[in-house]
């Protein structure tokens, strides 16, 4: 029912609700707006991003970009009104062409399927993950295992139950392959008892690093129906790796890349970081040039976070970073070799508020990179640390968070399981509305 009121014309209420929060909005965007101006004036320092201060610019370009128009015409409006540079802009329409084709694949009932390994051989300085080194926390990895698998038979339940379609898998940590290759193995093979490994566009393990991934590891991967695996030098520099506290050489980075190749596997993700502690433009240049001459199908280029809880931040490290800046225009060498950006995000705390960008030849996209991102369907999540999101044909989201730390995610399984239930009560609502589809 429509309400006005009395002597104020006919605005409907529910209109002028909207146009109070319109208002706010620009108020907030002319106050954010005059600040910048100030700082700007006041520092000479314009950055690339602009105003912009958002996790996803991708989806932006969907949201904000009007039908018909075009890239000069859209890119002048954004950096009138956000002060984007053209560089940024361009990147961010790139990544968003490039990712028109995976999300193609999501229907309302897709679904990705995230596990959680939590255990590394070491801590990396710049890490905030929720991690425990093997050496201090070895004996928990069998009984988190073993709770582990019980919750991925109870999610395949409520995926049946629900009607939803799975279309990725990543096993993620931490470090998977820390795990022996024994455990690996019954770990894969829960995943194929409970879930049809064949019918996924994409199964992704990471064996992050050459210090745990072992020749029978890669091939267990291979085995098991892995489709992806991501290998992770971060840098190629060896007094880099030791600065950051890996465990061997860029060397290692090599041989193991080498043997994942003898094994079969033919999708190979490289992670690389920017800005890291003793790096130098000079120096990353020289990783991305090592990492080119591999020819990975995905090469994934961090800028450097400082996160609360990693020991850079802990321990009050140096900040004398090197130009991170010019570390990513280097990255203009990915696209020269045929790589192309596919997904892109930011987050507080990067140096010089800048981006990560995963770059992909053709075909080879991270599927599952985008659908996580772009929060364009449900990832059900097993483990500890694991952040379930759903998703509904409607665009609505609801969290739901397992414990942190290997040790709670044991002690208090059968809580971890009880919430879960909150997957049934969210899809309730969209049996009752489409009971064929979800129910």
């Amino acid at each position: 029912m429509l309400s006005t009121a009395p002597g104020r014309g006919t605005l409907p209420r529910a209109a002028a609700v909207c146009a109070t929060v319109s208002d706010a909005r620009a108020e907030e965007y002319e106050t954010c707006r005059a600040l910048f101006l100030l700082l700007r004036k006041v520092t000479g320092i314009c950055p690339p991003w602009g105003m912009l201060t958002g996790v996803r610019p991708v989806r932006l370009v969907r949201e904000r970009r009007q039908p018909g128009e075009s890239d000069e015409a859209f890119g002048a409006r954004l950096h009138e009104t956000h002060f984007v540079s053209g560089e940024k802009f361009r990147l961010a329409v790139r990544t968003a062409a490039n990712q028109t084709e995976a999300l193609a694949y999501n229907t309302p009932q897709s679904y990705s399927l995230y596990i959680s390994i939590p255990f590394c051989p070491s801590r990396c300085s710049y890490c905030s993950f929720v991690s425990r080194t093997t050496a201090s926390s070895g004996h928990l990895i069998e009984p988190y295992l073993q709770n582990l698998c019980r919750e991925l038979a109870a999610i395949s339940a409520l995926a049946q139950r629900n009607r939803l379609k799975l279309e990725t898998i990543y096993i993620g940590g931490g470090t998977p392959t820390a795990i022996s290759a024994a455990q690996l193995r019954g770990l894969m093979q829960a995943v194929q008892d409970n879930f049809d490994v064949p019918a996924v566009r994409e199964y992704t393990v990471e064996a992050g690093r050459p210090d745990c991934t072992t020749p029978e590891k890669l091939a267990v991967i291979k085995e098991y129906g892995a489709t992806r695996v991501s290998i992770n030098p971060q840098t190629l520099n060896d007094a880099v790796l030791t600065a950051i506290g890996r465990r061997h050489t860029a060397q290692d980075i090599l041989d193991c890349f080498a043997e994942a190749r003898r094994q079969g596997h033919d999708n190979i993700n490289m992670d690389l970081i920017a800005g890291l502690p003793h790096d130098t433009p000079e120096g990353f240049l020289h990783t991305l040039h090592g990492v080119l001459a591999l020819g990975p199908e995905n090469i994934t280029v961090h800028t450097l976070t400082l996160k609360r809880a990693s020991n850079l931040v802990i321990e009050h490290a140096p900040t004398d970073y090197g130009d991170v800046a010019r570390m990513l225009r280097s990255c203009a060498l990915l696209g020269e070799n045929g790589y192309e950006p596919y997904y892109l995000y930011r987050q507080k705390g990067t140096l010089q508020n800048l981006e990560n960008t995963g770059y992909t030849k053709p075909g080879f996209a991270g599927l599952y990179n985008i659908f996580i991102m772009e929060e364009v369907h449900t990832i059900l999540s097993a483990g500890a640390g694991g952040s379930t999101k759903l998703v509904g044909p409607d665009g609505a989201i609801r969290r739901i968070f397992n414990y942190k730390y290997p040790t709670e995610y044991i002690e208090r399984f059968d809580t971890v399981q009880a919430r879960k239930q909150g997957v049934d009560d969210f899809y309730g609502k969209y049996r009752d509305l489409d009971p064929q589809a979800f129910g």
